[in-house]
């Protein structure tokens, strides 16, 4: 879970309209969104950089979407929230109160798509530093949960030398098209937008590149892509800490990034490493995952912990991250990625891992927006 300090504030959001609800709604409104979503309804209709909407009240401490109507509530958020949201509705029935909600993102822009006039918003990098560790299962199984709680979702495939997305999304005999020959329309699947270099070479043939000719390969890629407007660009980077991984940082504005290991200390040796590397390119790190963490035994329960324990929990607090998940070694995430059917598809229990894990990544790049839009003041005491 991410942890952060903040003023607390006395003011409600709309308060004349909120007292008009039954008091189950307000005590609803000021629950946490969720167990992986620290926030309340309330805070994120305080976020001073939502617009007011047409006919809504403006707040007293900002200017969030909020009214009440004939119609029942009526909620802007500045976050894709809809697992949560529809749990809020429900809730919010019982007390005989509906609920509708819209969407307005509040991230700024970090990456324009000339030839489409589309937007990114936030880019977020999913690395290992080590092959074999899960990282590519992590990037899908995260994209696909994104775009279940109704974000707007890209996924680049960065690993030029072998490309694992179209596999895992069932599109390993798929071509991109183009219209004018020269830009490329992602493939669509499960709510997201696919870019991979494997959409436009042969599937057994070999790319044979030097670092910086499959750096440029990448580049050409992102900026020759037809992406739609997306919340977050999820890139999956090949493992290590080379030339596409110092090109991305370098050229991209990165929102942050996600370290994937395992518990065993040959995984975690290069976790470290990329770690420090993010470190160095000032990229901040959002949390980390510990992929095969333990085997349970499907038929007596007995959980053994093939590659270790601890590990990733040791590590993450070393550098002071948040362990975004823990996952087991199940045949169901292999069976998914081979299939072309993401784990985090079905009504699996290590679905609503990655689900979880999702609305935390969520929620920690929210509040690095909200915090670069709104920081906080600095005290100087000096002898003056």
């Amino acid at each position: 879970m991410f942890s952060f300090f903040r003023k607390k504030s006395t003011q409600v959001p709309q308060a004349d309209a909120l007292q008009q609800l039954p008091a189950g709604a307000q005590a609803l409104l000021a629950a946490p969104v969720s167990a992986s979503f620290a926030l309340s309804w309330l805070d994120l209709l305080a976020d001073p950089a939502m617009a007011t909407s047409e006919g809504a009240t403006p707040a007293q401490d900002g200017a969030p979407a909020f009214k009440l109507a004939s119609g029942g509530l009526h909620m802007t958020l500045p976050v894709a929230l809809n697992g949560p949201v529809q749990q809020l509705q429900a809730a919010l029935a019982e007390s005989g109160v509906s609920l509708h909600t819209s969407y307005r993102p509040t991230a700024a822009v970090s990456l324009h798509n000339e030839k489409s006039a589309s937007q990114v918003r936030q880019i977020v990098l999913v690395a290992s530093g080590k092959g074999g560790v899960g990282k590519s299962t992590t990037a899908v199984n995260l994209a696909v949960a994104f775009g279940q709680n109704g974000a707007r979702v890209g996924l680049l495939d960065a690993d030029i030398y072998g490309p694992s997305v179209p596999l895992m999304l069932g599109e390993q005999h798929s071509k991109v098209s183009s219209a004018d020959q020269t830009f490329l329309t992602p493939i669509h699947k499960y709510g997201i937008y696919l870019q991979s270099i494997g959409f436009l070479v042969d599937p057994e043939q070999a790319t044979v590149w030097r670092g910086p000719m499959a750096s440029q390969a990448l580049w050409q890629l992102i900026n020759e892509t037809v992406w739609p407007d997306l919340d977050y660009l999820v890139i999956d980077l090949p493992p290590g800490t080379g030339d596409i991984q110092l090109t991305l940082s370098q050229k991209l504005k990165v929102a942050g990034a996600v370290i994937v290991t395992t518990p065993q200390d040959v995984a975690l040796a290069d976790a470290k490493k990329a770690i420090t590397m993010f470190g160095q390119v000032n990229i901040p790190v959002l949390g980390l995952v510990e992929n095969m963490s333990y085997y349970q035994c499907p038929q007596c329960g007995h959980a053994d912990d093939v590659f270790g324990t601890g590990g990733g929990s040791a590590l993450a607090m070393r550098y002071q991250l948040p362990v975004l998940g823990q996952l087991p070694l199940d045949s169901a995430i292999r069976a998914g990625g081979d299939s072309g059917v993401p784990i985090s598809m079905t009504d699996n229990q290590v679905a609503e891992i990655y689900k979880q894990m999702a609305e935390q990544l969520q929620f920690g790049l929210y509040w690095q927006t909200r915090l670069a839009a709104n920081p906080a003041v600095e005290i100087l005491m000096t002898d003056d």
